[in-house]
């Protein structure tokens, strides 16, 4: 058994404790939110993104409108997206698994996937939500948690899509670190709904489409801010941190995004059992990145991190970041909306860039001319 020091199971989150349980520490009442500025300019000047929370995005009621509106347009596909990583990941791992979803946007995908399997298999897979930070690995006081508490099951890691794929890179390393200190031999295979990046193995499909959770922020991902890594708030045997926001309870539709894609189930297993037989999937090819790679040399972007692929990314830019420009591939393609709507609200201008494989593209602004 791994050495851990007694904690409890974080309380946080709007989300069911049958649904998932979020192994992070809550700093709700210790920590501000920074404004979108001076986060950017923080971050362009060396301070790591987890060290700060952005100010939660208050959306206009036409925003809200076009999330139910894109949530009843892609209900069954995503149902259906859901279905085939679901058979995908019995198929290869089997039954004896534990689900772990890599907060925040892994986590409304993960419960749909749990319900999946309950829903088709009629196993009720333990499932739980954990941090992992770009340059900072995955919240290890969480990985050693799980490994106490269910050393007979395979881990399966999910999250929501796909960019660049830093996070899979990072998992990648993180999971190599862990095997070696821990004498495990945890996969670091991730699924996702969607994978335009080319860079995970189990996927529902490479499409860069709209999630319609990559919409809303905290209110449709159990209330919970983006996770938290900062020596003046987590210490060496706590998990990583998140707040949980109780003033947006009246605006949460965290439930009401998985109990809508949940009621497809029925109606999709069809097509969910003939995509899954006919689907070849492979193995990835890491295409995505060469796009991002041609993508800074034509717009002399020297930080890459400063560009965000696929329409997931791209939303998080337009409510997180300073955005610079929104590149299209297809102006007319109806995945783009919220993506015009939020770029028309925030004065970004938008230009139409045929060469890459993504939907679109968000660039952020450099607020210096070297980054850091």
């Amino acid at each position: 058994m791994v050495k851990t020091a007694e904690r409890s199971q974080a309380s946080i989150g709007s989300y069911s404790a049958d649904d998932v349980i979020f192994l992070l520490k809550d700093i709700s009442d210790a920590m501000e939110e920074s404004s979108t500025e001076d986060r950017e300019e923080a971050i362009q000047s060396g301070v790591h993104y987890s060290e700060m929370l952005p100010i939660e995005y208050n959306p206009s009621s036409e925003y809200i409108k076009l999330f139910y509106s894109s949530l009843e347009q892609y209900k069954e596909k995503l149902a259906i997206a859901v279905g085939v990583v679901a058979e995908r990941i019995i198929e290869d791992k089997g039954e004896n698994i534990v689900l772990v979803s890599l907060a925040r946007a892994g986590t409304p995908i993960g419960i749909l996937i749990k319900r999946y399997i309950e829903y088709k298999f009629k196993i009720n897979v333990p499932h739980y939500s954990v941090s992992i930070i770009r340059g900072r690995g995955i919240d290890e006081n969480a990985m050693k948690y799980i490994f106490n508490n269910h050393l007979d099951k395979t881990i399966q890691f999910i999250d929501g899509w796909t960019g660049k794929g830093a996070i899979k890179k990072e998992l990648d390393q993180a999971v190599a670190l862990l095997n070696e200190k821990y004498s495990q031999t945890i996969p670091s295979c991730m699924a996702v709904l969607a994978d335009p990046g080319n860079c995970a193995s189990i996927y529902g499909t490479r499409d860069d489409f709209l999630i319609p959770s990559a919409c809303l922020n905290s209110t449709v991902s159990g209330l919970v801010s983006r996770t938290v890594l900062s020596e003046k708030y987590i210490g060496t045997d706590d998990f990583h941190g998140a707040k949980y926001y109780k003033e947006l309870e009246e605006k949460d539709v965290s439930n009401f995004f998985i109990e809508t894609i949940c009621s497809q189930f029925p109606h999709t297993e069809n097509e969910v059992s003939r995509q899954f037989k006919e689907m070849k999937f492979s193995e990835p090819s890491w295409k995505g990145i060469e796009d991002i790679k041609q993508i800074q040399q034509d717009f002399g972007i020297e930080n890459i991190n400063l560009i965000k692929p696929g329409v997931g990314e791209t939303t998080r830019v337009l409510l997180r970041r300073v955005p610079w420009k929104i590149l299209v591939k297809d102006m007319k393609n109806e995945d783009l909306t919220h993506i015009l709507l939020l770029a028309k609200e925030r004065n970004v201008p938008v230009e139409v860039y045929k060469n890459m494989s993504y939907t679109c593209c968000g660039l952020i602004k450099p607020l210096k001319e070297k980054t850091v």
